[in-house]
């Protein structure tokens, strides 16, 4: 029999069972949660994602070694903090020969953690915490269908409420209207947007389409009006065979950038058409506007252009190799007056150079650039990768550097390491990235989402970089890092590998975001997707909100009275 506890509840700490096949190593050893009622059913959190990972090391030949965790625990430490207890372990399970290490989390909501601390099996502190963790392991639950061993511990009803609603996917459960309005003509009603409310609270605007044909604006009076809630919805795949897709509005057209995999990665297309949709649509016309030029050194990888406007200039920024592979970043200029889909419209690629003149990766590749101006400041944050295909191999790593509006090709300052891939879903199965960086700036903060796993596998993630706008972003330690990704194959349905993404405003008010994916666990054909972002309660972006989440249909059909003066 089901036994709910309206004032108590159980949270339990656990890692998974490795799966190869669609849950590896990297992922399934790592501490994940999950929360229960009456202490047999239990409701995964992060939709039975890891939460808190292992940071690898970094070798002295700067090399990544993962790690992971094993026989997480989870007790109180004090007044109000709780503590998650977790044996550090190589990446395939086993004990770490030389050492004996834990990991080390503190928290007072399950919902933000601090830092994990790496503490050895030794001293006061270690004692202190046995003491503390004592009982705190050993049981073993039913969570998603699969048998788990974990810790449990007892928490109070409305504190768990809190956390499963802040690692639960929101969605649409109340939409609202005026319940009257005045108006003098059709305008002024089609002016007037719903306000879709979400499971945490947190509301957006939508465009409703209204029926007016009843009203007559030439006799005053009370009128009773019906509407359909507007939902943007683009379904997924939009297009196969394109990775690192890019929408941009230009001089009221649209335009579609990408890596043309469907080509080899050879060349720079472009798509132009009077509406996003229009950019989707069958036959869509793709022009060619950066061929091969061996002379030159554009001969391969012609990959991720993105379009910036710098210094009130239009760029393109992206990465290309010459007969030797290894990519580089590059960025050209359209000419004053020139037009986006025309090849003879924009200036010769440059290569990126450092502060000194020296080419920026000289001592390997370097790709996917992006342009950042936050705090009247200007930055370049790109990919970085050394020793690529030999036992050196650095893994790719994001570097950020102040930009020169004026000379955006020169950057002004030098180059700072700004992340690597030190979790388990950033390096994953044999896959060492942090790649496609790219951000954007609101109320005071910048986010700037990378992407980490295997460009074209279900593994590839999105994390996030966040920071104060006002703040010195080649200073790392501004940037706080998310622990887990904030996209991932287990967050929309259908949709495998989500990354590399990129932003646009749609024009009425929304953010916008393009990424990539593939539409089976074993395709590796990347396939483009568009999505709205989210603003949840707490003002922080939500990146896997799906059509079905961000517009419930049965909450779709309105009224309200329309008073005719």
């Amino acid at each position: 029999m089901f036994v709910y506890q309206r004032e108590k509840a159980k949270l339990l700490v656990y890692t998974r069972e490795v799966s190869q096949k669609d849950y590896p190593d990297g992922l399934a050893r790592s501490v994940h949660l999950a929360v229960s009622r009456d202490g047999e059913h239990w409701q995964a959190l992060h939709q039975n994602y890891g939460i808190l990972f292992a940071e690898a090391e970094i070798s002295p030949e700067d090399t990544i070694v993962p790690k992971c965790v094993a026989n997480p625990r989870v007790f109180r430490l004090s007044e109000g903090e709780y503590g998650i207890l977790a044996d550090r372990v190589n990446e395939d399970g086993s004990p770490e020969s030389d050492r004996s290490l834990v990991l080390l989390w503190k928290t007072r909501d399950f919902r933000t953690f601090d830092k994990g601390m790496l503490l050895e099996k030794t001293g006061p502190e270690w004692e202190k915490l046995q003491k503390a963790v004592e009982g705190a392991q050993g049981v073993h639950c039913l969570v998603e269908g699969e048998t788990t061993e974990g810790s449990v511990i007892e928490i109070g009803a409305e504190f768990c409420d809190r956390a499963v609603q802040s690692w639960t996917q929101i969605h649409h459960v109340e939409t609202r209207v005026p319940e009257t309005v005045y108006a003098s003509g059709a305008e002024d009603v089609r002016r007037v947007k719903a306000e879709a409310v979400y499971s945490d609270g947190s509301v957006a605007l939508k465009k409703v389409a209204w029926d007016t044909e009843g009203v007559d604006f030439h006799k005053p009076g009370a009128y009773v009006v019906t509407g359909t809630v507007c939902g943007r919805h683009f379904s997924f795949p939009l297009a196969k065979g394109y990775g690192d897709p890019v929408i941009f509005p230009w001089e009221g057209k649209w335009y579609f950038l990408s890596t043309s995999d469907n080509r080899k990665d050879i060349g720079i297309y472009v798509r132009e058409a009077e509406s996003v949709e229009a950019l989707f649509a069958e036959g869509a016309k793709e022009h060619l506007i950066l061929d091969v030029d061996e002379e030159k050194g554009f001969v391969q990888t012609f990959w991720a252009p993105e379009f910036h406007v710098i210094g009130g200039r239009l760029y393109i920024l992206f990465a290309v190799g010459g007969k030797v592979w290894g990519p580089q970043c590059h960025l050209m200029r359209l000419k004053k007056s020139g037009r986006i889909a025309e090849a003879e419209s924009w200036e010769e690629p440059v290569r990126v150079i450092q502060a000194d003149g020296n080419p920026l990766g000289a001592d390997g590749i370097t790709l996917d650039m992006t342009y950042l101006k936050a705090g009247g400041r200007s930055y370049m944050v790109w990919s970085c990768r050394r020793h690529i295909g030999t036992p050196k191999d650095t893994g790719s790593m994001l570097y950020i550097a102040e930009a020169r509006e004026e000379e955006p090709w020169q950057l002004a300052g030098e180059p700072v390491l700004l992340s690597r891939p030190l979790f388990g879903w950033e390096n994953v199965s044999g896959t060492i990235n942090n790649e496609g960086p790219y951000g954007f700036v609101k109320d005071g903060k910048v986010y700037l989402t990378y992407s980490g796993g295997a460009a074209n596998s279900y593994t590839y993630v999105l994390g996030l970089l966040t920071a104060e706008e006002g703040a010195d972003l080649t200073d790392t330690g501004v940037w706080e890092k998310s622990a887990a990704p904030v996209l991932s194959f287990y967050s929309v349905k259908g949709e495998y590998g989500p990354g590399h993404n990129s932003f646009f405003p749609d024009g009425e008010g929304s953010l916008m975001m393009a990424y990539h994916g593939e539409t089976t666990l074993e395709s590796r054909l990347r396939c483009d997707g568009i999505r709205r972002v989210h603003f949840n309660i707490e003002g922080r972006p939500v990146f896997d909100l799906s059509a079905e989440r961000d517009l419930n249909p049965e909450l779709g059909e309105v009224s309200m009275q329309v008073i005719v003066r």
